[in-house]
């Protein structure tokens, strides 16, 4: 038996959708501006470059439904997007490889203390503040590859109030999924239980106590979020 120091914290998982089993997750990366229309509202050439990534927590991502609004922030925004779970991994994935290692998607948001996003991009420094707040990725239940088949295109959207506030298709991903996982494995050791949420269409905005935010991505149905 292990002598911990301390109680060692739980194993962060996630519901999959027709099974009793759960997926324990291992690490959240995240693809920045992703889409060409996002890159543009958010002030920047939507040029194809090297992909960029920062990361969540995995107890930052949160199955239940509801999202309490953040402190220290007046300025919260909502990215809808689609996440990659992973069943292996390895180093220096070829593209042509990659989507073996899918376990399964599902649909997230990347909720984001905007303001102070902004206030470290301005100083140069890490996004965390902004970004890897707690329960800050509502996620739905994990839908297998093995139903599902893998999600190229497809609609991708977000309503607020019953008002569509994102809209777009999985096709205009600048670096597809496949792209993604090679990337990350040259750069990290990936393996099973890691999540990739693989970027928002334009349209982002801020969201206020009290609204419904419910996402859709063709083949893994809506994911309804109360904010608090």
């Amino acid at each position: 038996m292990t002598n911990y120091a301390i109680k060692p914290p739980p194993i962060v998982a996630l519901p999959i959708l027709g099974r009793n089993e759960i997926f324990p997750v291992r690490r959240v990366y995240c693809i920045g501006r992703n889409y060409a229309a996002h890159a543009i509202e958010m002030g920047h050439n939507p040029d194809r470059e090297p992909p960029f990534f920062f990361q969540k927590n995995p107890n930052n991502l949160d199955p239940s439904g509801k999202f309490p609004y953040p402190s220290k922030s007046n300025d919260v925004h909502h990215e809808v997007e689609m996440a990659v779970m992973l069943k292996s991994g390895g180093i220096n994935i070829k593209v042509s490889e990659a989507l073996t290692h899918i376990f399964g998607y599902a649909i997230s948001l990347d909720m984001t203390r905007r303001d102070l996003q902004g206030a470290q991009k301005k100083l140069g420094r890490p996004w965390e503040v902004g970004k890897a707040f707690e329960r800050s990725a509502p996620v739905g239940p994990i839908h297998l590859v093995s139903k599902t088949g893998y999600l190229t295109k497809g609609l991708i959207s977000l309503r607020v109030n019953d008002v569509l506030k994102q809209e777009g298709d999985l096709n205009q991903m600048i670096w597809k999924i496949p792209d993604i996982i090679s990337y990350l494995s040259d750069h990290f050791e990936l393996n099973g239980g890691d999540v990739i949420l693989s970027g928002t269409p334009s349209g982002v905005g801020s969201i206020n106590k009290g609204d419904t935010l419910v996402a859709t991505i063709d083949g893994l149905g809506s994911l309804k979020v109360i904010v608090s």
